[in-house]
């Protein structure tokens, strides 16, 4: 075992035992090199790697923020994987695709089935309304509706919808993994959009689809948002011939 990997190990067994929470810090490095009898430029690799995986936020200086803090955001080390993953060739769009149906799916349902949280105001009820993400979501399908909408900006308020349906369905794990398909789901979506005979008319099309697939999930009918997910997300990738690539 490479000296920042033993630093590793003792950083997971102490999170796991419980010793540090969500915004406690972490030894310094200096104090966890002595007590663990690496140096304390393996302990600095071993706070880059966390720090990459979204376990601890690194301050330098010596104030109160100073030093590495917990912070356990998962999304970004399964970004960056993915991202990779993709990048290399070793995750075929195919693959993005199935994986989307499969998450997002089971979250559509789950989200039909969540009750609305105390205090929030209805998903049609503008956009200054409460914390439910359905009303998130309702205030999306509108934005992405304006005409003229460049495809960028639609393309980003696209993924910022289907994660605030899933967002609903209230499992933490799914919600990190989709944010970290986000890059890769992006690259294919853009990709498509390129080959696409009339983008204005797919464009209202998903618009359309999306909103099916809000009113199924405020209406509790977790089957009917299932289905248009599915047929949505397939939909796209076979109109924009993402499917024969």
């Amino acid at each position: 075992m490479r000296t920042h990997e033993k630093v590793l190990a003792r950083i997971e067994s102490d999170l796991a035992a419980g010793r540090w929470a969500l915004g406690e810090r972490l030894p310094a490095e200096r104090a966890l090199a002595e007590d663990l009898g690496v140096s304390r430029p393996s302990v600095r690799e071993a706070f880059r790697i966390l720090e990459a995986m979204g376990i601890i936020r690194t301050a330098v200086g010596s104030g109160p923020d100073a030093g590495a803090t917990v912070i356990d955001r998962p999304a970004a080390g399964l970004g960056a994987a993915v991202r990779l993953h993709v990048a290399s060739g070793t995750l075929p769009v195919h693959d993005v695709v199935a994986t989307r149906v499969a998450l997002e799916t089971w979250a559509v349902r789950e989200a039909a089935h969540a009750p609305r949280p105390e205090g929030a105001a209805a998903p049609d009820a503008g956009p200054d309304a409460g914390p439910d993400p359905a009303a998130e979501a309702d205030r999306l399908v509108r934005e992405m509706s304006a005409p003229g909408l460049a495809v960028d900006a639609f393309v980003r308020l696209d993924q910022d919808f289907h994660l605030a349906v899933a967002r609903r369905a209230g499992n933490q794990l799914v919600e990190a993994i989709l944010t970290g398909l986000r890059s890769a789901v992006h690259d294919y979506v853009a990709r498509g959009i390129d080959g696409l005979p009339s983008w204005p008319d797919t464009a209202r099309r998903l618009c359309a689809e999306h909103r099916e697939i809000l009113d199924a999930v405020t209406a509790g009918d977790a089957d009917r948002a299932e289905r248009a997910t599915r047929e949505h997300i397939v939909g796209f990738y076979r109109e924009a011939g993402l499917a024969a690539g």
